[in-house]
C-alpha cells in the first residue's frame, strides 16, 4: 500500500505546501462548449436503417487559482450520472501545480496515461475506435501525476490511477510511465509503459508507441501496442494492435482515413480459461477501417461538417455518418 500511495502522497503534499503562498489570485481563463450531432445510416445484410443522434455536448472551464496552480474541468452534459458514480459524466476535474519550470504535479480526475494518438484524441474528434480502445472501461479517473519537462516539448510523466479495465470500484490500479515528446521536428511521440490490474487482480503490461509524422499537408498517426500478462506463452506479438490514421489538408478540407488490425491469440487465457486481456478477448482478431471528409466553412475548428464511412469484420455493418461539430467560446479572459 505504501508503494501504491507514494506518488499520490507526494502530489498532495506538494499542493498543501504550495497553497498558502497563493491567495487572492484566482481567475477563470476560458469557458467554452462543444457539441456533435450525426445522421447515422447503416446497411446490414441488405437492410437499410437510419436515425439522428446527439454524440457529445461538453462544457469546458479552464483557469488558475494562482499563477502556478491551474485547474481544468470538462463535463459531458449528455452522459448519465447516478448515485454509484456521481462523476461518471466528468472527464476532467483536476488541479495542476507548476512547482518549478521543470516539475509539475496534477491531482484529480484526468486522462489515464496510455500512449497512442487514438486514445489521446478528444472523443468528440474520433468517429470510430479500435476494439481495444472501445472496450476499455474508462479513459478518465481520479489519480495523481508527476511530470518532469526535461526539454521544450519533452515531458516524462509518472502516474498512479485506477485501472482502465476495471469497473472503477475495486482496488485495481494502473501504474503508468508516459513520454510526450519528439525525436525530430517532424516526428512526435506519445509512448507509454503501463502495468494495469483487472477486477480479478491479475496484472498486464502494455507497451504503447504512438507516433505522429508531419509531411507538409499530410499528417500520419501510427499507434503500435503490445499487451502481455506474466504467464502468457509469448510476450511479443501475441496480443497486439496496429493503427494508422492519415489526414490530408487542402484549404478548408480534410481528407481522412483510418484503419487498424488487432489480434489476441487463443492461448492467452489463465488456468480457468479466462482471457488475460478483458478488453480484447483471447481468440479474437479485429480488422476495421474507414474514410471520410471534413469541411471547415469558417476556416477554423469552430464549425466542422463531416461525412464518414467505416466498417469492421465483427458486425459487418456498413456505417455512414453525416454530421456537424460546433464550438462556442462563452468567456475568455484575454
Amino acid at each position: 500500500m505504501t508503494n501504491r500511495l507514494l506518488l499520490a502522497a507526494a502530489v498532495a503534499l506538494g499542493l498543501i505546501i504550495g497553497l498558502p503562498a497563493y491567495a487572492q489570485k484566482n481567475h477563470v481563463d476560458d469557458i467554452w462548449v462543444d457539441a456533435r450531432a450525426t445522421f447515422h445510416q447503416q446497411t446490414e445484410a441488405g437492410d437499410y436503417s437510419t436515425h439522428f443522434q446527439g454524440d457529445y455536448f461538453n462544457v469546458h472551464i479552464a483557469g488558475h487559482l494562482t499563477d502556478n496552480l491551474s485547474f481544468r474541468v470538462r463535463q459531458r452534459m449528455n452522459k448519465k450520472i447516478d448515485a454509484e458514480n456521481p462523476f461518471n459524466a466528468t472527464d476532467f476535474l483536476w488541479l495542476k501545480w507548476q512547482a518549478t519550470p521543470h516539475w509539475s504535479f496534477t491531482a484529480g480526475k484526468q486522462a489515464i496515461l496510455l500512449g497512442g494518438y487514438e486514445i489521446d484524441s478528444a472523443p468528440i474528434d474520433v468517429y470510430y475506435y479500435s476494439a481495444f480502445c472501445s472496450h476499455l472501461y474508462q479513459y478518465y479517473a481520479f489519480g495523481a501525476t508527476a511530470t518532469y519537462s526535461f526539454a521544450p516539448g519533452q515531458d516524462l510523466s509518472l502516474q498512479f490511477a485506477p485501472s482502465p479495465i476495471s469497473s472503477g470500484r475495486q482496488d485495481a490500479y494502473s501504474y503508468n510511465a508516459y513520454w510526450h515528446g519528439h525525436i525530430v521536428p517532424l516526428w512526435e511521440t506519445l509512448w507509454s509503459f503501463n502495468i494495469v490490474e483487472d477486477e480479478f487482480h491479475r496484472k498486464m503490461n502494455y507497451i504503447i508507441l504512438g507516433n505522429k509524422y508531419y509531411f507538409g499537408p499530410l499528417v500520419v498517426d501510427i499507434d503500435l501496442m503490445n499487451r502481455a500478462a506474466p504467464r502468457q506463452p509469448r510476450y511479443f506479438l501475441s496480443d497486439w494492435t496496429a493503427i494508422c490514421k492519415m489526414i490530408y489538408s487542402v484549404d478548408k478540407w480534410n481528407l481522412c482515413t483510418k484503419f487498424g488490425y488487432e489480434v489476441n491469440s487463443a492461448e492467452n487465457v489463465d488456468e480457468y480459461g479466462l482471457s488475460y486481456n478483458t478488453a480484447l478477448l483471447a481468440g479474437h482478431n479485429y480488422l476495421y477501417g474507414g474514410c471520410g471528409v471534413e469541411y471547415f466553412p469558417l476556416g477554423d475548428d469552430n464549425l466542422r461538417l463531416h461525412a464518414v464511412y467505416f466498417r469492421d469484420n465483427h458486425d459487418r455493418i456498413n456505417n455512414y455518418d453525416i454530421g456537424l461539430t460546433w464550438r462556442f467560446k462563452i468567456y475568455s479572459r484575454e
